[in-house]
């Protein structure tokens, strides 16, 4: 089976379960930051100076995926989703937070002034810097979504990203530690 199936070559893409999309739609949008957010952790992953750093990112990626495939989900078929998959849970964002106090107890606080992107010289911290930017338009379009409470009953997700962007940015003020 070829990857290029020539389904979406009329603008249109598939959800789960059947359903198809504009391309344009605002899922469809939210899924494809997402996954840009997934793809720029990869940097990050690759070129981590410190283990924690590698280790936040190993267990943000599968997430991701996970939050994907609750908005390939289309609306009144979130129990169909949950019956063979494990939903986003407040779970997610407390160990979220439990990486912030982490990282400032660890000093990633310690900086004067503005956080200036690759002023440190430091790959890695930009990589994080470049992929807290794909997680803050993932959150807005995560927003967008949520402005019809139907389109993504779950709040989670959404403090998910919130509170991952802030964890980016520590990790890149933790790098160029």
């Amino acid at each position: 089976m070829s990857i290029a199936t020539r389904r979406g070559d009329q603008g249109e893409t598939d959800l789960l379960f059947g359903q198809r999309l504009l391309k344009s739609h605002p899922r469809v949008h939210a899924l494809g930051a997402v996954d840009e957010l997934n793809a720029a952790l990869g940097p990050l992953r690759i070129t981590a100076l410190k283990p924690e750093t590698r280790e936040i990112v190993v267990r943000v990626q599968p997430l991701l995926i996970t939050l994907m495939g609750e908005l390939a989900t289309p609306p009144g078929m979130e129990a169909r989703y949950a019956a063979t998959h494990t939903p986003f849970t407040a779970d997610h964002t407390t160990w979220l937070d439990e990486c912030v106090a982490t990282l400032e107890a660890g000093g990633a606080l310690q900086f004067k002034g503005w956080a200036l992107p690759g002023e440190a010289g430091v790959l890695s911290a930009a990589h994080a810097d470049l992929a807290r930017t794909a997680c803050r338009r993932a959150e807005r379009h995560l927003v967008d979504l949520t402005s019809t409470p139907q389109e993504l009953p779950n709040p989670e997700p959404l403090r998910f990203l919130n509170r991952l962007a802030d964890v980016l940015w520590l990790l890149a003020r933790w790098e160029e530690k």
